[in-house]
């Protein structure tokens, strides 16, 4: 593992294509919700799950989780 790598997010791609696709559904999920009115939280409450919600979103979509990399797990099939 290397950190540079890491902090710039040029390591090889480690999410497979059903872990990808369940990232996107509930990224998008997870950051549209607190802005609708099912569920009324705390406005810091409605920024960290947003937050989480967008890094989420955004590990499907680019295919890459740093999480997966420091542990060096992959669910991409070999």
């Amino acid at each position: 593992m290397k950190l540079s790598e890491l902090l710039t997010y040029r390591f090889s791609p480690n999410v497979g294509a059903v872990d990808r696709v369940f990232r996107i559904v509930s990224g998008l999920a997870l950051a549209a919700v607190p802005w609708l009115d099912v569920v009324v939280l705390p406005t810091w409450a409605t920024a960290v799950v947003t937050g989480f919600g967008l890094i989420w979103l955004m590990t499907g979509v680019v295919s890459r989780c740093g999480i997966y990399y420091v542990l060096g797990h992959s669910s991409r099939g070999a």
